[in-house]
């Protein structure tokens, strides 16, 4: 600003601002001026068009005029300009972050939706349907059918995977197999609430395999973290209506199997220009675990998802194969979801999400299924579920660098 002042008092006009200068001579000189660019003076009306441009175009006196007539006073156009773009940018980034946080509000949403879904109508069906293996087959080919149709119709980008990266992903495939089993397999023999109040323990084998297998040593405060994890579930172990030797080692062979998955995925994938997205490699993962699992299931259960087996089991054939498909349905949606969210947020934030997730499951399937709950039994999940929470906030505090 100081510049643009600077510009507007140049030697020309310093006569016109002293006002012992302006005389009846003297006012008539800009008169003069502006009719040089209003008329010729050989016509009649050359001395009244200046005069009438001049009451029209000044209201104010004589050195207000010479100001508006220096050249820079396109200047605070420019900047008016560019306020106002400023201003624009401003509200346009305001309105662009109000919407993401929408679309991950909404995402975070539906993920938990979907969880509460999935686990109300898997268990429906693991009650009155005791074949693990054939509905975790199940759940894999409905979501192998959901990538081929998003691949084909060019809702995600179909991938190029070399034969070097199927063969990274079979291991990854295969405990991801095992860890869907092994859950199915807990749901089906304890309730719902138990299996998950379990499944808490996972950042305890994540902090076990990360250490024997990829040399990340914890820090105390993860430990400390560990110790109302494990203490909540013992004590609501101990204390749980529905308990049961086969549900209660389910569901920690599936914390053992998730977890090695997140380790092998961390030790194999590990050539930034070999690696995949996780959505596109959960979906090859999906692909295979089908492939893998379905000559699994009927060597070892047999052909039972047929109408005619479910009848002749006394079975209400609609009820079992709607709800089993709403299950699969609802159990490939929160794992896509999951990985969606996981793009737009921290490792940190998503694992918070999961615990809130976890909560949000346990409440909702002991309140539909009318689930007897005890206050030792609340206490201990409680306990363990605020052990998650304080470990994914101190799992990202890392250990000072000690001095050379």
């Amino acid at each position: 600003m100081q510049s643009a002042a600077y510009s507007l008092s140049s030697p020309c006009s310093i006569p016109s601002l002293k006002p012992r200068k302006f005389g009846s001579r003297a006012g008539f000189q800009p008169i003069r001026v502006s009719s040089s660019f209003a008329a010729p003076e050989r016509h009649e009306h050359s001395v009244s068009l200046p005069n009438r441009s001049w009451r029209l175009s000044s209201s104010s006196s004589l050195p207000l005029r010479a100001w508006n007539l220096v050249p820079s006073d396109s200047k605070p156009d420019r900047f008016a300009v560019r306020a106002t773009a400023a201003e624009s940018a401003g509200e346009g980034e305001k309105s662009g972050s109000l919407g993401k946080t929408l679309e991950l509000g909404l995402l975070f949403g539906l993920w938990f939706l979907f969880n509460i879904y999935f686990n109300i109508y898997n268990k429906q069906v693991l009650k009155v349907f005791h074949y693990p293996v054939t509905i975790s087959a199940v759940q894999f080919a409905v979501g192998t059918i959901i990538v081929s149709l998003m691949w084909t119709f060019n809702l995600y980008k179909k991938p190029k995977v070399s034969g070097e990266q199927l063969v990274a992903i079979v291991p990854l495939a295969l405990v991801h197999i095992l860890g869907n089993l092994f859950t199915n397999m807990s749901l089906g023999k304890v309730a719902v609430s138990f299996t998950h109040t379990i499944k808490a323990m996972e950042p305890f084998f994540s902090v076990v395999l990360s250490a024997m297998f990829l040399g990340e040593l914890p820090t105390l405060w993860v430990v400390g973290s560990l110790l109302p994890i494990v203490g909540g579930v013992v004590l609501a172990s101990v204390t749980e209506a529905s308990f049961n030797w086969p549900g209660f080692w389910s569901a920690m062979a599936s914390n053992l199997a998730n977890q090695s998955r997140n380790v092998l995925s961390k030790k194999l994938m590990v050539k930034k220009e070999e690696s995949l997205d996780n959505i596109t490699l959960f979906s090859i993962i999906t692909i295979m675990s089908f492939i893998l699992l379905a000559p699994v299931a009927i060597f070892v259960e047999g052909i039972k998802f047929t109408p005619a087996y479910m009848q002749s089991a006394g079975l209400n054939v609609k009820e079992v194969v709607v709800r089993s498909l709403l299950a699969a349905l609802s159990f490939h949606a929160y794992q896509q979801v999951s990985y969606m969210i996981l793009q737009r947020v921290s490792p940190v934030t998503h694992s918070v999400g999961n615990c809130v997730k976890r909560v949000v499951v346990i409440v909702s399937s002991v309140i539909f299924f009318k689930t007897p709950v005890s206050l030792i039994n609340s206490l201990g999940t409680g306990i363990a579920l605020a052990g998650v929470f304080l470990y994914s906030r101190v799992k990202r505090i890392k250990p000072k660098a000690k001095a050379a």
